[in-house]
């Protein structure tokens, strides 16, 4: 298997199993039962990466095509449903492995596209849909405004990721360097918006007119 093959598997196995862990922790919280909380792992690992593949003409996806990451998925459920309590302590745990599965799989999903002759501008775009797509079906499944559609930064973060592996590749970079420097990004601009409270500008409330 190609080096830069193999990087992408890497990280999409990692992704998977960092992005059912938002998942499941948000089901626990949730208060759903072991399946349920099974269901919204899978979803949120593999969505992103299912749209991500279909774009590109990677069929079947990944996703799909191997058991390693329903494997992955259940085994991350299973994890976060039996110890909720360790990841009760943490801050912000839906948030904190949302943040990492951001950044891997938006820089995985720009390294596939690249590797699949996606021009760079589209690459960094699909590995920002990839990075995102998993989150949004949680938070639908939950009954919640999706995190991308609020003022914090967080397609932003998966785009500025993606722009580094874009970058790196157009240098020609090391490409194992070039993510870890990309999914760092990412993270940091994610956790700076959960605990610094960065946030993106708002659209300032309409003034009513005379008539309103």
């Amino acid at each position: 298997m190609e080096p830069a093959v193999l990087l992408v598997r890497v990280l999409d196995l990692v992704g998977t199993f960092v992005f059912a862990i938002s998942g499941a922790a948000l089901g626990v919280q949730r208060g759903m039962d072991l399946f349920g909380v099974l269901v919204l792992a899978f979803v949120t690992a593999v969505v992103g990466g299912i749209a991500r593949d279909v774009l590109i003409g990677a069929i079947p996806p990944a996703s799909v095509a191997s058991w390693h990451n329903l494997v992955l998925a259940a085994m991350a459920g299973l994890l976060t449903f039996r110890f909720s309590g360790l990841f009760d302590r943490l801050q912000h745990p839906v948030q904190f492995f949302d943040a990492a599965g951001l950044g891997v799989f938006a820089v995985a999903g720009t390294q596939k596209a690249l590797d699949h002759g996606i021009n760079w501008p589209m690459a960094a775009v699909l590995g920002m849909i990839s990075g995102i797509g998993g989150g949004i079906a949680r938070d639908v499944l939950t009954a919640q405004v999706p995190v991308v559609l609020r003022a914090d930064i967080y397609a932003v973060a998966a785009l500025a990721g993606a722009l580094v592996v874009v970058a790196g590749s157009g240098a020609g970079m090391p490409p194992t360097a070039v993510a870890l420097a990309g999914i760092a990004l990412c993270v940091f601009l994610r956790l700076m918006a959960l605990y610094r409270g960065w946030k993106l500008p708002i659209a300032p409330p309409r003034t009513p007119g005379p008539s309103g």
